[in-house]
């Protein structure tokens, strides 16, 4: 019985949409974090009668006999809209306000890219993420600087010595196509062929935001809009089970009528 496979489909789709929910809301106070949506599609079709097959010999059938097997989950794409800005007063904490990743050194190698604009200072001075990845291109700040200051357009400046002194400039990375990058976990992505080629720009150019010093960015989940969500995929849930329950019961009384 086709409907069983159907209805199973149907409660494996909303189970990873609730997986998806829970991945959003717990991640609902992490920095830069944007939330996944589900896409679906429908499975092949059992075409029995295809539209405008012949009924006779001076009419079609105008609409066929076609059977769907189910559903399954199409994409997980991520919503890269703005989060709310949090003021923190924390020197090394930037915000990108409008489009554009961090670029960021990884450990093996490769290029990472991020939101997240919680920076620390390391030992060695050098501008880092949490978990000690460099910022590029890379900035060291001084031992004795007085004030730090990172401008919309990315140029750091620190006063030293009752002197200003250039330290470098934080350029921006935008895709062209950012939904398709791959999550690594860390606040970190990277690129796919689905993104695109990177594309470096100044801040505050076109096509790329304006940097903002002493805040950081939020997760743009809202909790309320995802408990609703949640609550749809619950219901929807329970009718695909429902729809087994009802296969069963149909394949019993079948079973019974033959003894």
């Amino acid at each position: 019985m086709r409907a069983l496979r159907t209805g199973a489909s149907g409660m494996a789709g909303q189970q990873a949409t609730v997986d998806v929910i829970a991945n959003n809301i717990a991640n609902v106070n992490t920095t830069g974090f944007k939330r996944q949506r589900v896409n679906f599609q429908d499975l092949m079709y059992d075409v029995r009668i295809a539209p405008g097959t012949k009924a006779s010999d001076q009419t079609v059938n105008p609409s066929g006999v076609q059977i769907g097997t189910g559903v399954r989950v199409a994409s997980t794409p991520r919503v890269f809209t703005d989060g709310q800005l949090e003021a923190t007063g924390k020197a090394t904490d930037i915000t990108i306000e409008g489009d554009g990743f961090f670029e960021i050194s990884l450990p093996d190698g490769e290029t990472g890219y991020t939101r997240a604009g919680d920076f620390n200072v390391d030992l060695n001075g050098n501008l880092v993420t949490g978990d000690g990845y460099y910022l590029q291109p890379q900035l060291t700040i001084p031992d004795n600087v007085e004030q730090l200051t990172v401008g919309p357009t990315g140029q750091v400046t620190a006063l030293i010595g009752g002197a200003t002194t250039s330290l470098g400039t934080i350029t921006l990375t935008r895709f062209r196509n950012p939904a398709g990058l791959l999550a690594v976990g860390r606040n970190i992505f990277q690129q796919t062929e689905a993104s695109g080629t990177p594309q470096q720009g100044t801040p505050s150019t076109t096509g790329f935001g304006a940097l903002r010093q002493g805040a950081l960015e939020k997760s743009n989940v809202e909790v309320v809009t995802e408990l609703v969500r949640m609550i749809v995929a619950q219901r929807a849930y329970e009718m695909n089970s429902k729809t087994v329950k009802a296969a069963d019961e149909m394949m019993r009384t079948a079973n019974e009528i033959a003894r």
